[in-house]
């Protein structure tokens, strides 16, 4: 291994891979998926850990990071749209306690090294700890759309021998509808055609970084170029 790699992270491969112009509903849009992952997070974190977070603290600090982030993106306050944020976070937090994702943790950060030179993070939203890790989307991911498609093979790629499953809360449905997707991990031309991605995106926009400073990489892959 060289003394200095280039790193990215997974959604930088999906932005590079799928690039499109953000509008003030997409943003949004992500605002509202924002809250609630980061709503649902801490109810599973602070669950695993023997609290029992009530909906009324959680609805709280919601509304606190809603406003946060509509500063931070720079849009004009929205009471219908915040309001419309929160019951969709109050919904899937009901959903969300009754799924297969509650009480999980969120794994720590991996990272996987590409030909020697290119360093990928990966950090699914949830996993058993075992043999199984989770990703997460406030909408139905069905049929799996190419952008998630790609960010989970990075993920499998930091997660050699894991089975992988989609679980989709509809937050614009009341009540909200769970789908739960079984993954296939990536064939060898996908996984080819992944890895190769990944090497070229970090070779220009990867951030460079001492390897003796990462650690032991999750997964070393080695992909022949062209």
């Amino acid at each position: 291994m060289p003394e200095t790699i280039r790193t990215l992270a997974t959604h930088e491969v999906v932005r590079s891979l799928f690039p499109r112009p953000v509008t003030e509903i997409d943003a949004r849009a992500m605002i509202a998926g924002k809250v609630i992952d980061t709503t649902l997070a801490r109810c599973s974190h602070e669950a695993r850990i023997g609290r029992r977070p009530t909906a009324t603290a959680l609805l709280a600090s919601a509304s606190e990071l809603y406003e946060e982030e509509v500063e931070v993106a720079g849009l004009d306050p929205d009471p219908v749209d915040r309001q419309r944020t929160l019951d969709q976070v109050q919904a899937v937090l009901k959903a969300f306690r009754a799924s297969p994702l509650f009480g999980l943790a969120r794994p720590r950060t991996r990272w996987v090294l590409v030909n020697g030179e290119v360093g990928l993070y990966a950090q699914p939203d949830y996993w058993d700890g075992r043999s199984t890790i989770y990703e997460m989307k406030s909408y139905r991911p069905v049929p799996v759309p190419p952008d998630v498609a790609c960010q989970l093979r990075c993920f499998q790629l930091a997660y050699p021998g894991f089975s992988t499953v989609l679980v989709g809360l509809e937050r614009r449905k009341f009540p909200v509808e769970t789908s739960i997707v079984p993954v296939e991990p990536p064939n060898e031309p996908e996984r080819g055609e992944i890895l190769r991605a990944i090497l070229r995106i970090g070779r220009v926009s990867g951030l460079p970084k001492v390897a003796a400073y990462l650690g032991p990489p999750a997964a070393s892959y080695q992909v022949p170029e062209g």
